[in-house]
């Protein structure tokens, strides 16, 4: 088929299309995040959910289906869609990393670090606490509905970046970019009073080591650090809420940085 012929019905209608393109973007963001990665699902369930959520999304659009002419014109749009999808799925992915940042932090200090079990959120051998802080962040991301909050977002970036439109990736690197230099910060804020607290411990433990030369610091040293550790994380399991937020609400500030990146309509 050549290029520049008219794609009409060997290529599909505009309402096909439409649909495609919506898809690719959605699957682009799904792709970039453990979300549908925390519950074992069949791969075809996976497409099915992102269809699903492409007709509903394209059955409310106000704006006219997208209608490519040229296959050229069709494969330049679907590298834009998969290019957004994937900005926006990274503004998730860093966000739920500042929670893998601190479960890893946590994991050497405490001792934890040899220990590995299997994650399936990110689906390999974790250290525990890293582990369990992956799966923290994903229920409470549904339990603050922040898959409602994800849903909108997507919504609105149909209305921002319109299906078929001209995207240029570089021009969202600065906001990527913050995000990035935040997460660090973040991962520690979400540890720090554990970390103290065994902070504090390693220098009691030092105090005792020199006075009591005799005692096997480093035999009574890895209980004592579980046991303080672990305590001191249920302790603070209370109060991690804030951070917590602060943690998400960095994904959304992240997409309203990418929304104001000017867009253009592409020619079809």
């Amino acid at each position: 088929m050549n290029l520049s012929s008219p794609l009409a019905l060997d290529f599909g209608s505009a309402w096909l299309s439409t649909i495609v393109l919506l898809a690719l973007r959605l699957a682009a963001v799904f792709m970039m995040t453990p979300i549908l990665y925390a519950i074992s699902m069949p791969v075809t369930v996976r497409v099915f959910v992102i269809l699903g959520l492409s007709l509903a999304l394209a059955s409310g659009m106000p704006t006219t289906p997208f209608e490519a002419t040229t296959a050229g014109a069709f494969i330049q749009a679907a590298a834009a869609e998969v290019a957004l999808g994937a900005t926006l799925g990274l503004g998730i992915l860093l966000a739920f990393a500042a929670f893998t940042v601190a479960g890893h932090l946590l994991d050497v200090q405490i001792g934890f670090g040899i220990a590995q079990v299997f994650d399936p959120v990110s689906q390999r051998q974790l250290p525990i606490l890293t582990s369990a802080f992956n799966q923290l962040a994903v229920l409470v991301f549904f339990l603050v509905d922040g898959h409602h909050a994800l849903l909108r977002g997507i919504n609105y970036s149909l209305d921002r970046f319109p299906l078929g439109g001209v995207w240029v990736v570089g021009d969202a690197a600065g906001a990527v970019l913050r995000q990035v230099g935040g997460l660090f910060s973040l991962g520690f804020a979400l540890a720090a009073p554990v970390a103290f607290c065994i902070l504090l411990l390693e220098l009691a433990l030092g105090v005792v080591s020199r006075n009591l030369p005799q005692m096997n610091m480093f035999a009574i040293g890895i209980p004592i650090k579980i046991v303080v550790g672990l305590a001191a994380l249920s302790l603070w399991f209370a109060g991690m809420g804030a951070v917590m937020n602060r943690i998400y609400t960095s994904i959304y500030q992240t997409w309203d940085q990418v929304f104001l990146v000017p867009a253009k309509l592409g020619g079809n």
